[in-house]
């Protein structure tokens, strides 16, 4: 028995048609969100229906210059944090799930060291004021786009296929 699902890349029509027409509505919805992405709107259509945002590559994966960004160093240096923790702190502030990725022990550290410090409403105001509404990678809402990803996803499953290999035990 279905229990609990999880949904990725419902923009806000599809997420209330998702949950509007199936028994079971999505605990989580998870979307890319960021200082430069924000799902503003996203967000309140999500909290409307009760389902949790999970911010997917809260940090953008730097692109835009998001670590080097003016605003998020300045806000970071109030702090004595980085602009990665100010982001973190920024998504959670916000209610916004945010796992990030590391395989570096420091910065695994260092992204659960956000919780001794709270940025002011004028800081989250400039945060605000960062956003472009734009995907840094590409448009969910492109139907070509969409394909392209769903092909480079499927070739990168054939080229990791373990199922091939040869098991050691």
């Amino acid at each position: 028995i279905l229990k609990a699902i999880g949904i990725s890349n419902f923009y806000a029509d599809r997420m209330v048609e998702f949950a509007s027409f199936n028994r079971i509505k999505p605990m989580v919805n998870q979307v890319e969100c960021h200082p430069l992405n924000q799902q503003i709107e996203a967000k309140k259509w999500n909290d409307k229906y009760g389902i949790q945002l999970e911010a997917w590559a809260p940090f953008g994966e730097g692109r835009g210059g998001l670590f080097e960004n003016p605003v998020l160093k300045e806000i970071a240096a109030a702090h004595g944090k980085t602009t990665a923790q100010v982001m973190l702190r920024w998504h959670l502030q916000r209610g916004i799930v945010v796992i990030p990725k590391s395989t570096h022990k420091e910065r695994m550290a260092e992204n659960l060291d956000v919780f001794d410090f709270t940025l002011t409403a004028e800081e989250m105001a400039k945060i605000t004021a960062l956003d472009t509404a734009t995907s840094s990678f590409f448009s969910h809402q492109d139907p070509a786009m969409v394909e392209w990803f769903v092909k480079m996803v499927e070739e990168r499953k054939k080229q990791q296929d373990s199922s091939k290999e040869k098991k050691a035990w």
